[in-house]
């Protein structure tokens, strides 16, 4: 300390006894203070995703919410003018646990794996191994897809598969648990594993369905053309060239990497038994991360669709890959917005994990975050509407809607079971004055009325409409969701 105190007053002595002025903090120290200012803003600034007229707007900690979804560890990265401005970890790899969750944290990307093994076909494209446009049946050969009426009459190709239109089936994958049977990813495509074959349903190009299914697929077809293991060729093609090394496809995850590994929690708490699941279906739902990776592979996308030098893709394959195809998907990522404001996207969610990332190519800006439980999805879009209210972006805000009170006669009527799928019920129940939500993953939600029959729980992305029968009784209910809407019967009391 005695030495760093001498070699300070130096620095202020020395040029005052030449006669020099006093040089002011260097630019470099005043931005990292900026960037400090920013982060912690962030930190502090959680919003949820829907603000109340004339109700205080709500500001939370980034602890304070992790508390409250039950959320025992998160990872952020933000990225601002086309560089990772930071990246921190909060909380713990396992609840009760001491072992903190830091940037380098390795978690389950879920669906995000998707996006970065679609990039992966995508060079196998330019390499002339795979076409986007042939049948994918001619590269593939130690596994075809039953022929049937629909392909009879349309093949099934490599785009319709990455753009999630090719008419398959298996919208994800559960996973394998401690001292479960886990089938090679030909056994997941037949059945034998834990989900149905995976088979064409429908004409391939007809419409926009979400389809794990259909990059387990892909994934066999990109070790056919190549003769390598999955996890190889991801090491090759992308994790390697955009500096992902933290990252890894290989299930299931060595035991070399386990301590550097997040836990799966459920949304009660509860570890997920043997720490995570493994998945077979690496391209689908494989991909071991961090989002300081994550946020690399973003920019390495946005480097290709700019055209800048070392691109990993050619410049037209990423423009393509960021065309929107269908439903609003490009190739194997979710694309929004024009202009300045255009962005890609993706999230993710495997047993114990919920995962996010966004960018927008124009300004560089954009963020990853990761979570080690099922309850993190409405905690990581908090974060998300923080970052933008912080860096100035021109989506992720809450939306601002009225309220209105009703009386607890009209709310009584709704109370009740609905199925929203077998064994999954969404309980309505009335406490007092207030009308609540619960349901296994999501917790308890106050929901507030709009209307009569028009509700929206406190901090969530989704609303729902109470539907009555003809006779007056309340039969379902509309759960509207990402611009979906889905019928939930009412099942009981």
């Amino acid at each position: 300390m005695r030495m760093r105190r001498t070699l300070t007053s130096l620095t202020i002595l020395l040029p005052l006894a030449l006669g020099l002025p006093l040089q002011p903090q260097s630019a470099h120290a005043q931005e990292a203070g900026a960037v400090v200012e920013r982060q912690r803003a962030v930190e502090a600034g959680l919003l949820p995703a829907v603000l109340i007229t004339g109700e205080p707007e709500p500001s939370y900690s980034i602890y304070e919410r992790m508390e409250h979804y039950g959320v025992p560890g998160v990872s952020i990265a933000v990225i601002n003018d086309g560089q990772i401005e930071w990246a921190e970890g909060y909380g713990v790899k396992r609840i009760g646990g001491a072992d903190s969750v830091v940037p380098g944290t390795l978690f389950q990307a879920a669906s995000i794996s998707k996006p970065v093994a679609a990039t992966a076909a995508l060079q196998l494209v330019e390499e002339g191994l795979l076409d986007l446009d042939a049948a994918i049946n001619s590269h593939l050969t130690s596994w075809q897809i039953p022929a049937n009426d629909f392909t009879d009459e349309l093949p099934v190709t490599l785009r319709g598969i990455l753009t999630h239109s090719a008419g398959l089936t298996i919208h994800g994958f559960p996973g394998y648990g401690p001292g479960e049977a886990v089938p090679t990813t030909v056994g997941v495509l037949d059945g034998a594993g834990n989900t149905d074959p995976v088979v064409v349903d429908t004409f391939p190009g007809s419409l926009f369905r979400y389809s794990g299914g259909g990059y387990t697929i892909a994934e066999v077809a990109m070790e056919d053309v190549t003769g390598d293991d999955f996890a190889a060729v991801m090491d090759r093609l992308v994790l390697d060239p955009f500096g992902m090394r933290a990252s890894t496809y290989e299930q299931p995850l060595p035991e070399r990497l386990a301590d550097v590994a997040a836990v799966a929690h459920r949304g009660d708490g509860t570890t997920v038994d043997g720490r995570w699941h493994t998945y077979p279906e690496q391209a689908a739902a494989g991909l071991w991360t961090t989002p300081s990776d994550l946020a690399r592979y973003a920019l390495g996308i946005r480097t290709a669709y700019l055209g800048e030098p070392g691109a990993i893709l050619d410049q037209a394959t990423a423009r393509e890959m960021l065309e929107e195809h269908m439903g609003g998907w490009g190739i194997g990522l979710s694309v929004a917005g024009e202009g300045d404001g255009f962005r890609f996207s993706h999230g993710g969610a495997n047993a114990g994990y919920r995962a996010y990332f966004v960018l927008y190519p124009a300004t560089g800006d954009g963020v990853a975050v990761m979570t080690n439980s099922d309850s993190g999805n409405p905690l990581y879009m908090e974060v998300i509407r923080a970052v933008s209210r912080v860096y100035g972006w021109p989506d992720y805000q809450p939306e601002t809607l009225t309220v209105v009170d009703l009386a607890p006669a009209i709310l009584a009527d709704y109370v009740g079971r609905y199925e929203l799928e077998p064994g999954n019920v969404l309980t309505i129940s009335l406490e007092g004055e207030q009308l609540f939500a619960s349901a296994p993953g999501l917790g308890k939600l106050l929901l507030r009325a709009q209307s009569e029959t028009d509700f929206f729980p406190e901090g969530n992305q989704f609303s729902l409409t109470f539907v009555r029968s003809a006779e007056g009784d309340v039969s379902h209910l509309i759960l509207h969701v990402g611009g979906t809407d889905m019928e939930v019967r009412r099942v009981g009391s």
